[in-house]
């Protein structure tokens, strides 16, 4: 039991620290929505290959939205902050979800070549579900309300 507690903290900080790290480049100032085009204009390259456009594509809609990459960035690092303080760790780990599994789609999608990163991240996945289920007792009563399908007799 006691390992298993360690071993719950470790998969905290894993999980925490790989969010807290991620959030830092989202709070740089936003390109211009032409940089791209001024480039191509100018004959720079833009990306070496069409996977690596269809990344900086991606990112750079994101970042173009005015909002969505900076709130990434602070959901990660929020989701990371719970984690990594153990007494909240719980909700950290309900946050992190949508955002561990969107990373690992990215790297699925955008990325399937790069083995390397599908095992980091499908791990990162794997350890925020094993954070979730390891407080399944706690969650149960929240997500399962047997009260709302019972009728009382007037």
């Amino acid at each position: 039991m006691k390992a298993f507690k360690i071993l719950i903290i470790i998969l905290n900080l894993y999980v925490g620290g790989f969010m807290i790290y991620g959030s830092f480049g989202k709070f740089k100032e936003t390109p211009k929505p032409t940089e791209i085009i001024e480039k191509v204009q100018k004959g720079e390259e833009v990306a070496p290959s069409e996977d690596v456009l269809k990344i900086k594509n991606y990112i750079f809609g994101m970042k173009q939205s005015g909002y969505f990459w900076p709130f990434l960035g602070i959901m990660e690092l929020l989701a990371g902050l719970l984690l990594v303080s153990q007494l909240f760790s719980r909700i950290g780990a309900i946050v992190a979800l949508p955002l561990t599994v969107n990373i690992f789609l990215f790297h699925l999608y955008l990325e399937g070549h790069e083995i390397g990163e599908l095992i980091q991240t499908l791990c990162l996945v794997v350890a925020n579900c094993v954070l979730i289920a390891a407080s399944y007792k706690v969650w149960k009563p929240l997500l399962l309300d047997k009260t709302v399908v019972q009728l009382k007799e007037a």
